[in-house]
């Protein structure tokens, strides 16, 4: 076991095998260190992820990111972001199998790019922990427990590695589902996961998925759905509540609704792609009251607009906000809402705020 010893000007680490030379700590090293000690548990699960995670869906996307393309350069900022994430304490990383799809003209799969970085990575840092959430498709053609036990088997694959920390549904099946629950507990119990979630899930869908692995004495650890300060359906369709009565924790993706409340984008400067068909300039006009009072707020607290907007997620508490980091400065600046909290006030000003805009349309697979 290695031993912390601290003095005003540097740490020296030494464990009973060697003894590490002295170096010096910079500011961010604390920050890092602080985010590693704030981990929470995921649910009623063992598994202890850090407060912020990042989604992997941009890495290798082709058919809704990156303008279509994808190229060396934006490997270079994918792989910039992980490990930018990791230098700031964030061991988080989300991912599926079909983001990155290998049907898409160009595309590399998600998962394929996730476990390379984790391979460099631990090139140079062997004691590296990461904790790694995946997902099942569920695709009309998989049928049975079996077919989660093979997708997996073939994420695990494209990952490089032996077991998954958090393996997801990412929507609810059409049919199948009980086959698709049995198929998670399987997962646990052949130990090649270490905690399930589902993804999409309603209030009705949710209760009856930990119902039916808690007979297996299985905790049911997350639910993905899309959550942010304009798109509040967990909060309106009871699956906040639920989660929360359950022991169930709320991963929320889309957490800056794709980049639309860092208030980079204005009724003159809409989104690009098929986000420019959501985030209309009609839709920007009305949001801009709400974004410019979320600056003032961060003016006062020197954070961004970005970083707010996670935080007021994260003070709602057992919530998990997985923004995207495309590149290493957003995966910096979105450490950067860690470690401190708006206040209860503001929480409640931006919420009523955003409640005069009418949010936009969510994934309709949510209401199944």
């Amino acid at each position: 076991m290695a031993m912390l010893h601290v003095s005003s000007a540097c740490y020296c680490v030494v464990s009973q095998r060697r003894a590490h030379r002295i170096r010096g700590v910079a500011s961010e090293d604390f920050a890092r260190l602080k985010v590693e000690e704030e981990k929470v548990k995921l649910g009623g699960s063992d598994l202890r992820v850090t407060k912020l995670g990042i989604g992997a869906w941009s890495w290798g996307d082709t058919s809704y990111w990156n303008n279509f393309e994808w190229d060396d350069r934006k490997l270079k900022a994918a792989k910039a972001a992980f490990d930018a994430s990791i230098d700031s304490g964030i061991t988080f990383f989300d991912t599926a199998e079909v983001y990155g799809s290998r049907f898409s003209m160009g595309a590399i799969n998600s998962e394929t790019l996730l476990g390379r970085f984790i391979r460099d990575r631990k090139e140079k840092d062997p004691e590296l922990d990461v904790a790694v959430a995946t997902k099942f498709a569920a695709l009309p053609w998989r049928l049975g427990r079996q077919s989660v036990i093979t997708a997996l088997k073939d994420s695990l694959c494209r990952l490089g590695l032996s077991s998954v920390d958090l393996y997801q549904l990412h929507w609810p099946g059409i049919w199948g589902n009980e086959g698709y629950i049995d198929g998670l507990g399987d997962a646990v119990e052949q130990g090649l996961v270490k905690a399930v979630g589902v993804s999409n899930y309603s209030e009705k869908r949710l209760r009856e998925a930990h119902e039916k692995l808690i007979k297996r004495g299985i905790p049911l650890a997350s639910n993905q759905v899309n959550y942010s300060l304009i798109y509040r359906a967990p909060e309106e369709n009871g699956v906040k509540a639920t989660c929360d009565e359950l022991g169930i924790t709320l991963i929320a993706y889309s957490p800056i609704a794709q980049g639309v409340l860092t208030g980079k984008y204005t009724p003159d400067n809409p989104p690009t792609g098929p986000r420019g068909r959501i985030y209309t300039p009609d839709f920007l006009t009305r949001l801009q009251p709400l974004l410019n009072r979320i600056k003032e707020i961060g003016d006062n607290y020197s954070k961004s607009p970005t970083q707010v907007v996670l935080n007021w997620l994260i003070a709602q508490e057992n919530v998990v906000p997985i923004p995207g980091a495309k590149n290493a400065e957003q995966a910096e600046e979105f450490a950067g809402a860690l470690g401190w909290r708006i206040s209860d006030e503001e929480i409640s000003e931006l919420r009523s705020l955003a409640s005069e805009i009418k949010p936009v349309v969510g994934f309709p697979v949510e209401k199944l």
